[in-house]
């Protein structure tokens, strides 16, 4: 029996089997970069919300693919089988463009035309975990109960966001302001902390923030 969740897993496995995500499967059918952006699959109010029929058939006509092989994706990615899936993406659009008209449904949903993407953490990336934070020394930007993600395979720049551990078991979330062969300067976004320069045989690791939930 189709269900709402049957067409909307049909239309991902149908984006990873050709190497797309949603968005891209989405342009490449000649429709809305933001058709099929899972912000579009339930209303406001929480309610399903079905892709068209029309759509439907434009994806299928655009990949060469039949409804049979449609309908077994959805159910091939319910028995949890490997499509490798490809980077999930969001539509992405600076603010300032975004005060514009057009961007925008009148339920506040992406629309139009002129959206870029941004990839979301990959679940498959190695290593990526969250943490819960704690204390109020990054304030204003995370408070306490916030979750970041962190990547331990990432690049650490001055300027990033990163969670620290020492040797002695201390770990915290800071700016990494300054790097140097002997010791890091760590700051905090509270004006209340004083900044931490730690010598560098004390600190076991340094990962990278890349993703906050607030």
């Amino acid at each position: 029996m189709l269900s709402h969740r049957s067409l909307w897993e049909g239309i991902d496995a149908l984006a990873q089997r050709h190497g797309h995500s949603v968005s891209a499967l989405a342009k490449i059918a000649g429709l809305d970069a933001t058709a099929f952006n899972v912000s579009k699959r339930v209303s406001k109010d929480g309610r399903e919300r079905w892709p068209s029929t029309e759509s439907i058939a434009k994806v299928l006509e655009a990949t060469g693919e039949t409804m049979d092989s449609f309908l077994a994706g959805g159910t091939f990615l319910q028995m949890g089988g490997n499509t490798n899936r490809g980077p999930q993406t969001v539509p992405l659009l600076g603010l300032a463009q975004a005060g514009v008209g057009g961007f925008f449904d009148s339920a506040g949903f992406p629309a139009g035309q002129g959206w870029d993407e941004v990839s979301l953490p990959s679940p498959d990336d190695p290593g990526l975990y969250a943490l819960e934070i704690q204390g109020d020394s990054m304030l204003p930007l995370y408070r306490e109960g916030d979750r970041v993600v962190v990547s331990p395979t990432e690049q650490v720049r001055r300027g990033d966001r990163v969670v620290v551990k020492t040797r002695e078991g201390e770990v915290m979330a800071k700016i990494l302001f300054r790097q140097s062969a002997k010791q890091i300067e760590l700051h905090s976004l509270n004006p209340a902390y004083e900044p931490r320069i730690i010598n560098t045989r004390d600190i076991e690791w340094i990962a990278r923030i890349i993703w906050a939930s607030q």
